[in-house]
Formats: C-alpha cells, structure tokens, sequence
C-alpha cells in the first residue's frame, strides 16, 4: 500500500492531521519517506543546491571555517555538516581547509543525517566521516563548528488561517477519497501578528525552534560557532510558502505523498529569537549574497576565470545563480550563532543577546 493510501485511510479513520504532520510522515516515513528512500539531489533530480552550483559556495563556506577556528584559538575541534546531501559541500570545505596548517589534523568530521540513503552517498564523498542519524547524537567532548545548508526548510510547519473569529490551524483532511485541505473548527491561540488581513495564511514550524534550541544546547555544553544558510524570510509575516518539488518543478503538495519533496521557508526571525533566548550570541539575518562576497567569492571568481579562461561564461552564471537578486542572492539567507560570545562570527555583524 502506497504512503498516500495508508495517509487516506488514517486520516478516514482517526481525522485530520496538521500540515506539519503531514509533512514529516511525507519525508521521513520510515518505508515510503522522500528522504528514507528516493531524496532526488541534483540535475537529474528534484531539486539542486548551492553546493551543486558550483564549487565557490563551499569554498567560501571552507574560508568561514578556517577563520573561525582560528577565531577560536585553533583547538582541535568537530567539524559537523546538517544534513549533508550528497557530501559536495563537506569536500568543498575540506580541499580548502586542508590548506590551513593545523587544521585537518585537529579536525573531527562528523556528518548528522537521517537518511539512509544519502549517510551512504556521503561516506563516499567524505570517507574519514563519522554519521550520526541526529544532533542531539552529538557527543558533548570537543568544540564545535557547524554548518547547515538547506536544513530548516526540511523542518515541518504548522499552517494558520486567519478567518471572522480568528486564528484556524490548517490540516490536512479527505473528501471523497482524495487528500484536501481544510480548517480545525477550534480557534488556535496565535501571537499578535501585524499586517494580517482575513484569509491571510500565517506559518510557524515548532520543528524549526526545536532544531535550535538543540543547537546551543550542544554550543553551550561545548562552545563553538553554527552556520545556517537557507531560503526563508528575514521578517515575520504572513504566506504561504509549502512547495513539493518534482523533476525542479512545483507540484500540488497533496499529490504524491513521498515521491515529491516538500519544502517551507526558514522561518529565520523565530530561528533568531529561539537562539537569543538561549543566551547565544546570534547574528543578523543576512542575504547570502553579502555574506559571500564578504567572504571573497568575487576575487574567487577572477582567479578561477584567469586560470580557466574557456569556462569563464560558465563560471559567471554559475556565479550570478549564487548572487543575482533574482536568484538565490537575496532569498537565500545566513544566520550564525557562537558561545561564548568572545567568538566572532565571521562575515555578519552580531545582535545583542535578547535584543
């Protein structure tokens, strides 16, 4: 029975399930899983990202990990990707970091990934790897410096619509043997959001503010840095924003349970607020594109371009995918947080603790 059969029948017998609930069994469903069986990463599949675009993303990821251990007085170290897809971002990191003395021995490389599919995928990528299936695996014996690219919009929302009387949470409900959504009949109690009109529909993902808080957990109990690089939102508003994504194309979201990936924004201002409440130090939200070229991906470009004068046009568009504002430039977000606050956090200015 396929996962879109079993999802039907559940909720024909049991009732509607939230959109969050929805999505999770969607990816993660231990048989029939997007990412537990089939994650489509690449030209050739569903979806591509930075690091696929070319080899400038994690380099420029590889020069904020070398600045930032040596920030940290060049300790011996973890060095750990989220969510790692096909291992490109870690061996774009490692090939420059190999360059700064000191660094890889004192390194540890450790990659936290649920799906079976892609740990494989990335231990040939990365072969001295050690894979852990979640963060909260992460031993508590070495600073950390992490990175996750494209992790939070993997995270489950809940979805909100506002009608007469208020908030109602969307769920995902049947009619006449077919998957549609709909609304729970109670109110749900919402924070004051400005702006919002009826009909407006407003998302929040727990998951999201669970991932962080874990996260400086595991800075707090052993100091170090994170990087988290996404599409998202830098202001709290309303939108709808879930997609799946087949073949690089937009689908219905309730047409092929775990064939298609799913996907919402990083809700980054309550990323931002949950690490703040957490006392660490977090930095502002910044377009990828500024953090990029803070980090040198412009001199990056004229150096790969003089020493490859016949793919210079290549290497320009795969540079525009990256910065153009109508590309990933400025959808594209980087957050950082660092414990203690003594460590910077290199390429973005910092936020006051609780600001």
């Amino acid at each position: 029975m396929s996962l879109k059969q079993r999802l039907i029948e559940q909720i024909t017998l049991e009732g509607p399930i939230s959109v969050a609930d929805y999505m999770a069994r969607c990816l993660l469903d231990p048989i029939d899983g997007y990412y537990t069986r089939r994650p489509g990463l690449g030209a050739d599949g569903d979806f591509i990202t930075a690091p696929m675009v070319s080899q400038m993303f994690g380099e420029m990821i590889g020069v904020w990990v070398a600045e930032t251990w040596t920030a940290m007085g060049s300790p011996p170290f973890r060095l750990v990707e989220i969510g790692g897809g096909d291992g490109t971002l870690m061996s774009d990191i490692l090939r420059v970091t190999a360059r700064v003395p000191g660094l890889k021995t004192s390194a540890r490389i450790t990659m936290v990934e649920p799906s079976p599919v892609l740990r494989a995928r990335q231990a040939t990528a990365v072969p001295d790897a050690e894979f852990l299936p979640v963060v909260e695996a992460l031993p508590d014996d070495l600073p950390l410096i992490i990175v996750a690219n494209e992790v939070l919009d993997c995270l489950p929302a809940r979805q909100y619509v506002r009608v007469n009387d208020g908030w109602h949470e969307r769920m995902v409900g049947v009619r006449a043997g077919v998957l549609v959504f709909g609304l729970a009949p109670e109110k749900s109690e919402l924070p004051e959001i400005s702006n919002c009109n009826d009909g407006d529909l407003f998302e929040y993902s727990p998951e999201q503010v669970r991932f962080t808080r874990t996260l400086c957990d595991k800075l707090k109990a052993n100091s170090g840095a994170a990087l988290l690089i996404d599409y998202g939102r830098a202001h709290t508003e309303p939108g709808d924003t879930l997609q799946a994504l087949h073949r690089h194309q937009k689908h219905d979201p309730l047409a092929a349970p775990g064939d298609h990936d799913l996907t919402v924004w990083a809700d980054f201002p309550a990323v931002a607020a949950a690490a703040a409440r957490a006392s660490i130090t977090t930095s502002n939200i910044t377009p990828q594109a500024a953090f990029l070229r803070y980090m040198g991906i412009d001199a990056r470009l004229e150096a790969l371009k003089a020493s490859n004068p016949s793919q210079a046009d290549k290497l320009q568009r795969q540079y525009d995918r990256l910065v153009a504002p109508d590309q990933m430039g400025e959808l594209f977000k980087v957050l950082a947080f660092a414990y203690p606050a003594s460590i910077p956090l290199i390429g973005l200015e910092a936020e006051v603790p609780g600001s």
